[in-house]
């Protein structure tokens, strides 16, 4: 009796629709089809049969790399994203920054010293009840 090992992970099995091709790869061989049959034809009696063929499939492997060509799980037109955004698209200098927990720690104590100081300065019994708590006392007005 033969053995057909089954997958653990189900998630990366494709459905096959038609000729046991995706469709995926359906639509894209039929693109690629689209584009260069009839240019072939066109091109065949003018650069000759061998030429136009070579051009019929430089023009289509574009469509049939879409179709078939997967990286990490990823088709070609994300891979090449990636590779777009990673070479131009992004800064080439990514700074590292980090949010340091004791700093703001830190600057909450040193703040919250300041505003005891602060209200400890005001709750003074020394001070008398109409001194604002300004270093410099203002001159009187005087007028012409």
């Amino acid at each position: 009796m033969a053995y057909m090992p089954v997958p653990k992970d189900l998630s990366k099995v494709k459905t096959k629709v038609l000729f046991n091709l995706t469709k995926r790869q359906l639509i894209c061989f039929s693109g690629g089809a689209l584009i260069g049959v009839p240019l072939f034809f066109m091109l065949r009696n003018r650069i000759g049969v061998s030429s136009a063929a070579l051009v019929m499939v430089l023009v289509m492997v574009p469509a049939f790399l879409l179709a078939m060509y997967e990286r990490n799980g990823q088709p070609l037109e994300k891979v090449l994203w990636n590779i777009i955004n990673v070479l131009f698209l992004r800064h080439k200098q990514r700074p590292y920054k980090t949010n340091n927990f004791y700093a703001v720690i830190e600057r909450q104590q040193k703040l919250d010293k300041e505003v005891s100081a602060i209200v400890q300065k005001r709750a003074d019994p020394r001070r008398q009840k109409g001194d604002p708590g300004s270093h410099r006392k203002s001159k009187p007005h005087r007028s012409p």
